[in-house]
């Protein structure tokens, strides 16, 4: 999938509509280190949405923190889509939300091995529906902007789920 897919999406239209469908939001970062959670959390209000987030940046702490099978680590490596399904599993189930996201990815500069600069993952669950899973090449944008770009984009695939489905 490209960067481009997910339509343009903020912080305040995420917050706005979980409430308007009464859904409680949980994050899982690894790359973006808690940049989705912290520009949610920088609206005054939001604490009525967001109950917290977890940045499991070593794959130790996408375990013990996430539940993250370590059989997923070492066969798919932590930049997977597969990692960031069990990301966004354990963050619902863990912080008992109604719809979470995940990001795991490669920020930069440089590459991860076979996972070039620019290869982020996402997950979103929200309660009750299958998971979404992608993969999106941003390209070697620099750490900054890749950062920042996959934040923008889980703002997307966030607003995407929570107004794709009405209680």
């Amino acid at each position: 999938m490209t960067a481009t897919a997910t339509a343009t999406a903020t912080a305040t239209d995420v917050l706005e509509a979980c409430r308007a469908n009464n859904l409680r939001l949980a994050t899982a970062e690894s790359c973006t280190g808690g940049m989705v959670a912290a520009a949610l959390i920088d609206i005054a209000g939001s604490s009525d949405v967001v109950l917290g987030g977890v940045v499991a940046y070593a794959n130790t702490a996408k375990i013990a923190m996430l539940g993250v099978r370590a059989e997923t680590l070492e066969s798919q490596g932590a930049v997977s889509e597969a990692t960031a399904h069990e990301m966004v599993s354990g963050a619902l189930a863990r912080l008992d939300a109604d719809i979470a996201v995940s990001i795991t990815g490669v920020a930069g500069p440089g590459a991860s091995g076979p996972k070039p600069e620019g290869m982020v993952c996402f997950a979103v669950l929200r309660r009750g529906h299958a998971p979404v899973t992608e993969t999106v090449q941003f390209g070697a944008l620099g750490r900054g902007a890749v950062r920042e770009a996959s934040r923008d984009h889980a703002f997307g695939l966030l607003l995407r789920s929570a107004t794709q489905f009405r209680p």
